[in-house]
């Protein structure tokens, strides 16, 4: 019985990074033999077990093969025939494809080294194929390491747009799809992802409302770059440059959907394009089963993002039913998200990126105005239910013009 790290701990350490997950491989052991030395079995599908002290996990070297679709669609053989060199072909790229001791001993039968030296994304062997899932995979470590000028193989680009075309990306589960999307999102190039999907046309498969952004041209004298699908890389790109977490992030990306649709005679202009993309975000949501704050967020986003823009012009009134729209009063979490999204879509544009948002500090100073306003003295004059909701409203209506003159004098 002899026992490998691989994978992204290998890698990692050889990079210099940080190393936070690692994955063990045990070969020429039995499941009686790990079950004996106290060894925990964990999962139906992989021969995987858990450390008797450590509770870290240790998975039998094992082969697969193809028996269906998807990224269930596998047969796996563990045994103490299968040799770590099996093992390790199974995988996806070579840079994941490297095993050590614990002497740190190196086994790269598929030269992982090399390539991370070139700074090359490049799949172990034709297997890679067989995997929908690896196209999402790769692109985002496209992402992760793009800082460190990895790029990705022109021949595992090629085998990235067969399984596009083949149709595979459709057996994906949403769960599937959701994890690698979201995690891809916050890493720190998560524009690259993007961008890698549509190279080898898995965008348009996964998310055609954001694929069909890439042609379309705005307006130059607001957006620089002219084309939205750029534009959309750019908001992500300073999402992250400005750390933003995952629900502003999912804004970002699809906050201008509703341009995709409009008709090729109006442009540059996309009239009430927030209101047309609002269906549109709603798919992509439901299509990918996507957590509710990020869902919610997304929709108030696409459907308010101009508001944010046009803040210090907005009436009281109009200002009013925005804060309403976000629930402040219990929520003032999600405004702030909201005012980042909608700063990062200011910065996104070509030679724009270092632009001040004033409008930030102003919503935030109207929120603040509208939730100093104090229930109780309304209570004190005898309101109560529907009349007390209207008092309120024309307090935080009196308070919202109060700070708007105060604020554009």
């Amino acid at each position: 019985m002899q026992v490998y790290k691989v994978g992204g701990a290998v890698r990692d350490r050889l990079l210099g990074l940080p190393v936070t997950d690692i994955d063990r491989v045990v070969v020429g052991a039995t499941t009686e033999e790990m079950l004996a030395r106290g060894y925990r079995p964990v999962g139906a599908d992989f021969p995987v077990f858990l450390h008797p002290k450590t509770g870290e996990e240790y998975a039998l070297a094992r082969t697969e093969r193809k028996s269906g679709r998807g990224y269930g669609g596998f047969t796996f053989y563990a045994s103490p025939e299968v040799t770590l060199e099996e093992d390790l072909i199974r995988r996806d790229l070579t840079i994941n494809a490297m095993a050590e001791d614990d002497q740190l001993n190196l086994t790269d039968p598929y030269h992982g080294q090399r390539d991370l030296e070139a700074r090359i994304l490049r799949h172990v062997s034709p297997a890679f194929a067989e995997d929908p899932l690896r196209v999402l995979r790769v692109a985002r470590f496209a992402a992760r390491y793009a800082g460190l000028g990895f790029t990705v193989a022109d021949e595992t680009m090629d085998l990235m747009r067969q399984l596009s075309e083949s149709g595979e990306l459709q057996a994906l589960t949403a769960e599937r799809s959701w994890k690698e999307i979201s995690r891809a999102l916050m890493e720190d190039h998560p524009q690259v992802f993007i961008q890698v999907l549509r190279d080898c046309g898995a965008l348009k498969e996964l998310l055609p409302e954001v694929d069909a952004l890439f042609g379309v041209p705005q307006p130059e004298t607001h957006h620089p770059e002219i084309d939205t699908g750029l534009h959309t890389l750019s908001v992500l790109e300073q999402s992250a440059l400005h750390k933003q977490p995952l629900t502003v992030r999912w804004a970002c990306l699809l906050h201008d959907l509703g341009k995709g649709l409009t008709p090729e005679d109006e442009w540059p202009r996309h009239i009430a394009h927030e209101h047309t993309g609002l269906k549109l975000i709603k798919a992509v949501n439901e299509r990918f089963k996507v957590p509710k704050d990020c869902q919610e967020l997304a929709l108030l986003v696409g459907q308010y993002h101009t508001h944010g823009h046009r803040a210090l012009e907005l009436k009281a009134s109009t200002l009013l039913e925005l804060l309403q729209s976000f629930d402040i009063y219990r929520r003032p979490q999600r405004f702030e998200e909201f005012i980042a999204a909608c700063e990062m879509d200011a910065r996104g544009r070509k030679g724009l990126e270092q632009r001040s948002y004033p409008q930030a500090d102003y919503l935030r100073g109207a929120a603040k105005a509208a939730r100093a306003v104090a229930v109780q003295p309304l209570l004190e004059k005898g309101f109560k239910g529907p009349e007390l909701g209207e008092a309120l409203k024309r307090e935080r209506l009196k308070a919202l013009k109060a700070y708007k003159e105060a604020a554009t004098a």
